[in-house]
């Protein structure tokens, strides 16, 4: 791999400048964890060792985007989904804090910037198959979730004794389950996907998954 790559896929080179091009986009306002401008001014020599750690850290962590697009990219052309529509430099858009939370900062930022990764997720959606009595299940142990509004105003306790007629019929919220844990069952499917396809990358010095602990300033953080 020469000077001008940061990683290669199955041998096809992921030019660094894909990742700075990123970098440039301001991508991390939005995922809540680190400030892509180091704005300071007059730092110390420990705020400057600090703001350079920070900067490879963001470094990695754009590669790992770029590479989740790339190997989404891959993935939809591998199941006959058709190319998504833009390229390279991905379009700057906001991450919402719950996914963040829910999905980790890499794969949300993935999901918010890449239509390819997008496209790859709604495919493995339309997968999943949820079986009735798992979505029977959820709804007997979740009836909190499902108070009618009669029942919120009157300030039932979901957690004590309640009415039949407190809680929303099965009939009615079924279909809204099941699309809950077909969306839930797709982003595992998503997640095991990546985390297979990864095994074909090869990183450039300066280019590892932020988590690496190989790294002295590593963080486990997706």
């Amino acid at each position: 791999m020469t000077e001008d790559y940061a990683a290669s896929i199955r041998g096809e080179p992921i030019p660094k400048q894909y990742v700075e091009t990123f970098l440039s986009t301001d991508a991390l306002r939005g995922a809540g964890r680190v400030d892509m401008r180091l704005r300071r001014v007059g730092a110390t020599s420990h705020d400057a060792a600090a703001h350079a750690r920070r900067h490879r850290q963001q470094r990695r962590w754009a590669t790992q985007v770029v590479i989740t697009d790339e190997l989404a990219r891959q993935a939809c052309a591998e199941r006959g989904l058709p190319p998504p529509d833009d390229v390279l430099p991905m379009h700057l858009l906001t991450i919402p804090e719950t996914d963040v939370a829910d999905l980790g900062s890499i794969i949300a930022a993935a999901l918010a910037h890449s239509p390819a990764a997008r496209a790859l997720l709604a495919d493995l959606e339309r997968e999943q198959h949820i079986p009735e009595t798992a979505v029977r299940d959820y709804y007997d142990r979740n009836k909190d979730r499902f108070l009618t509004p009669e029942a919120l105003r009157r300030g039932v306790d979901p957690f004590n004794t309640v009415e039949p007629s407190d809680i929303r019929p099965y009939e009615h919220v079924r279909d809204g389950i099941t699309q809950q844990l077909r969306h839930a069952a797709a982003r595992r499917a998503f997640f095991d996907w990546l985390d297979q396809a990864r095994a074909d990358v090869v990183y450039a010095e300066g280019h590892e998954h932020p988590g690496d602990p190989s790294q002295p300033d590593h963080e486990h953080r997706h």
